[in-house]
């Protein structure tokens, strides 16, 4: 299994959306305000703060302070004001990365692979519950979503 297959998959453990159906508790908020990523559930999760976050990523703190400006990633912060990620900030961050480096997107770009991510991970949960003659209805449904996304930009 290739590298990214493998960071995708992790990806999804951590945001509650693994083949075996069960949600990882790490991923208790799915809501919450990190959106279809997850919401730091508790502290076993783990917490980083954005110097050891930019020696994990290879990335300059400023970068992240960038995305952090941007809306793509919403570190938690103490009463000192001092930037907190959990493991679900750090795997959307790989992600963002993989996607400006790897695959050349700019930001906008990456806002829409995330919307699209975000939708897609969300229609794999809800699909997994359905039965399936509902499970057409609420696809091509999902399908209808993702198609006004694209053309919204």
């Amino acid at each position: 299994m290739d590298n990214r297959r493998y960071q995708v998959r992790a990806f999804e453990r951590l945001v509650g959306s693994s083949r075996s159906g069960r949600t990882d508790p790490r991923a208790a908020d799915m809501a919450g305000r990190h959106g279809e990523f997850g919401a730091h559930a508790d502290a076993s999760s783990g917490f980083y703060v954005i110097s050891v976050v930019a020696r994990i990523l290879d990335m300059h703190p400023q970068t992240l302070r960038k995305y952090e400006r941007l809306g793509m990633v919403t570190p938690s912060r103490t009463m000192g004001m001092l930037r907190l990620y959990s493991e679900v900030d750090i795997a959307q961050l790989r992600l963002i990365k993989h996607l400006v480096a790897n695959l050349g997107l700019n930001m906008a770009g990456v806002r829409m692979a995330l919307k699209m991510f975000n939708h897609l991970v969300s229609m794999k949960r809800q699909l997994r519950g359905l039965e399936p003659s509902r499970a057409r209805e609420s696809l091509d449904e999902s399908v209808s979503q993702m198609i006004e996304l694209l053309e919204q930009g």
